[in-house]
């Protein structure tokens, strides 16, 4: 029997999960959540229960004051809160409206909580293993959806990614849009933002690496087109295969690398 949930349910549930794995624990206290979170947690209520989307315009300032029974400075601290997470945006002399609910936060969040890491190259590590199990699990929906299909616009990216890294080029505009344009077959949006926002934060803490020989580039080129292949090919295997292949030449570089322990060690 499939008991079905109504969206407010499902919100307040993740709520209380999201409360419970990101707030810190206090030994002997019980956490109160402040009147602005409160305010918060009612207006997203607010958008749910109307089922507002994107785009939708919310009530004036003195209007939800009313309707939620909240005071005015809460409304207003809830609401600038709310546009940090990107959840509402505020135009001036316009009102506020929902919005898009990108995954900006998260990447300005783990790129800081990356960046004030002891350990910029773990931080790295970590960013990589997380991009690698990305890829390896959308193998067979990527597979699925590209297999008996022939994309000209990715396979000049892949060959463009080869010829750059030949000439010991930079290629990571190639590499973003050949990324991307693998996951447009799969026709989800929040794996797109949520592979796009792993990119940008391992582009973002990435430290001076020592530069890539021209072999290790081109390896991880003609990985590129390998998983392009295989994709076309309905190879899963050689999809997964590739995917490996990709990541190779990083991970041999990273396992190289002295740890922050192994460094002060040698002190």
């Amino acid at each position: 029997m499939v008991t079905h949930i109504s969206p407010s349910d499902r919100y307040e549930r993740a709520s209380k999960l999201a409360r419970f794995t990101t707030e810190p624990r206090r030994e002997g206290l019980i956490n109160v959540s402040s009147r602005a979170e409160e305010t918060m947690d009612i207006i997203e209520q607010y958008i749910i229960q109307r089922e507002l989307k994107p785009g939708d315009a919310l009530p004036t300032e003195a209007q939800l004051c009313t309707d939620l029974g909240v005071s005015r400075s809460s409304v207003r601290e809830a609401i600038r809160q709310l546009q940090a997470l990107d959840i509402v945006a505020v135009h001036q002399g316009r009102g506020t409206f929902v919005s898009n609910m990108s995954l900006r936060p998260l990447v300005k969040s783990m790129v800081m909580r990356a960046s004030l890491g002891t350990d910029s190259f773990t931080s790295l590590r970590e960013v990589v293993a997380i991009r690698q199990v990305l890829d390896l699990g959308l193998a067979r929906m990527i597979v699925s959806a590209m297999a008996g299909t022939h994309h000209d616009e990715l396979h000049e990216l892949t060959g463009a990614m080869v010829e750059k890294a030949v000439k010991q080029e930079d290629f990571a505009d190639e590499d973003i849009a050949f990324h991307r344009g693998l996951l447009t077959s799969v026709g989800n949006q929040l794996v797109e933002q949520l592979t796009s926002a792993m990119w940008i934060i391992h582009m973002a803490v990435i430290p001076d690496l020592p530069a890539g020989d021209r072999d290790s580039m081109v390896e991880t080129a003609q990985a590129h087109k390998a998983m392009l292949d295989a994709a076309e090919a309905g190879d899963v295997e050689g999809y997964e295969q590739a995917v490996d292949a990709h990541y190779a030449p990083l991970l041999r570089t990273l396992a190289d690398l002295p740890t922050d322990e192994e460094s002060g060690s040698q002190v």
